[in-house]
């Protein structure tokens, strides 16, 4: 069956379904219309849902100390890379500076500096002599057991710092060591150019003058104002007070939307409408692609996205490339209660294979008369939505859901004039002079993070098969 797509009937000057298009539904025997970009949508069915009376959602949370908690963005032209001054607020000490002109001089002192795999970038106790940025690659940061053995406790990656103490402790010195374990591009600050930039601009001096001064907050590990509790003591001793302390400022999402308008020639709805009916089949495949826009925008959008709204603490790197058992045991140790992963799959296929390179076979899960596959019992979702890089990257998302689990939601609001489907509406828009009706299609979502541990992303997941 052929059916003429939309480019096609715009190159013919129509806005709507030619009759000989629609003769293709009214004769011989025959299925409804097939649409190949319809998926399985499973983070669409895994979402708890919520209603959004308003079409504003609040997340209310505890007040956290936020410092720095994003990536430093880079500017690349061939070979050279160079930091983009404002980005530099996005490192802690700097949080909050707006002298632009001190911020360019600063940056105009990163040097960039290129290494191959291997190469020790920072020593454990050394005295630290330079704030690096680090514009591409992979970097593993190694520290002692407690019996002396080096282990790897973190890694960095693009868009990461370290050495930023460097701005406010001269004395101050490397925590652990920095090396690197793939080809990696850094822009460094030497400590005699920080002196310089000092020297040159006492706006910055003097800002992180008060920022060494300032007294750190007494906040829990989370970075949340602390409540003070008391405990394992006897007698009458005079206890603390207390109080919570809430975000003045808490995220609100607004909800967004997705439309499209339909149009259908009276022609074809009065004369092609057996044995099935045009208007509601070309409403159906409308629908269907306005449900993927969705899924895609509940993975990848600026704003609520799912991959851009997760927290950076929450954030990990594959340890060899592909995803291994030991990544998702990792990503899986984040957060209590992991409902479920969510990968590519081309990502899940990689992690079958690392697992079949171990022995190992996890048992799949069934949802929804599905048999899914699963790690440690979380099954893994596919979404053809995360999006494969040109380097054959991805991410994997694991994530706790429901409002009752301080999870991640979707957003929705149901009872809205002319509903078709929860929360999705079709309007009749009216009948033009060249007898084409038109219904406007319009599905309102988003997806909020209700505390930030709620979800993880495995990045930078290499799914190519390697050669052997």
């Amino acid at each position: 069956m052929t059916i003429e797509t939309s480019a096609q009937a715009q190159t013919n000057g129509r806005k709507s379904l030619s009759t000989t298009a629609a003769h293709q539904l009214s004769t011989t025997t025959k299925t409804e219309p097939q649409m190949q970009g319809i998926t399985s949508r499973w983070l669409t069915r895994a979402l708890p849902w919520v209603q959004v009376n308003g079409g504003v959602y609040r997340v209310n949370r505890r007040l956290t100390y936020v410092v720095g908690d994003g990536t430093v963005t880079f500017a690349v032209n061939g070979g050279k890379c160079r930091v983009i001054p404002r980005e530099l607020t996005e490192i802690p000490k700097l949080r909050g500076f707006d002298d632009e002109d001190a911020l360019r001089s600063l940056a105009d002192r990163f040097e960039q500096r290129d290494h191959e795999p291997g190469t020790v970038i920072a020593e454990f106790g050394n005295p630290m002599d330079q704030l690096i940025l680090i514009a591409h690659g992979k970097l593993n940061k190694i520290g002692s057991g407690h019996y002396g053995e080096q282990t790897v406790v973190g890694q960095l990656a693009d868009g990461d710092y370290f050495g930023d103490a460097t701005l406010i402790d001269g004395s101050a010195i490397w925590p652990v060591t920095v090396k690197t374990t793939t080809p990696t591009t850094l822009l460094v600050l030497p400590k005699h150019a920080l002196d310089q930039a000092l020297d040159a601009t006492p706006s910055l001096r003097e800002y992180l003058a008060r920022v060494a001064a300032a007294p750190t907050p007494p906040q829990n590990k989370h970075g949340e104002a602390n409540i003070q509790v008391s405990s394992g003591h006897a007698g009458e001793p005079q206890l603390e007070g207390t109080f919570v302390d809430y975000d003045a400022a808490p995220r609100e999402y607004e909800l967004s939307l997705a439309q499209s308008v339909l149009r259908v020639h009276t022609r074809v709805a009065d004369l092609f409408n057996d044995p099935m009916n045009q208007v509601e089949q070309q409403l159906r495949l409308t629908i269907e692609a306005l449900y993927e826009r969705r899924e895609n925008d509940l993975v990848n959008n600026p704003d609520f996205g799912l991959l851009r709204n997760c927290d950076l603490n929450q954030r990990i790197y594959s340890q060899s490339g592909p995803p291994t058992p030991d990544d998702m045991d990792e990503l899986l140790s984040m957060r209590r209660s992991t409902k479920l992963f969510l990968a590519h799959p081309k990502a899940i296929a990689a992690f079958g294979r690392e697992c079949n390179k171990r022995g190992l076979y996890p048992d799949p899960v069934e949802v929804d008369g599905h048999r899914v596959p699963a790690w440690r019992g979380v099954p893994i979702f596919p979404c053809g939505k995360i999006p494969v890089s040109e380097e054959q990257t991805t991410s994997i998302l694991a994530m706790r859901t429901g409002e009752k689990d301080q999870g991640v939601v979707g957003l929705h609001q149901t009872g809205i004039p002319d509903e078709y489907e929860p929360s999705l509406n079709v309007r009749f828009k009216g009948i033009d002079d060249q007898s084409i009706m038109s219904y406007l299609v319009s599905c309102y979502y988003s997806a909020a993070v209700l505390v930030p541990d709620a979800l993880g992303v495995l990045d930078n997941v290499l799914v190519a098969r390697q050669a052997d």
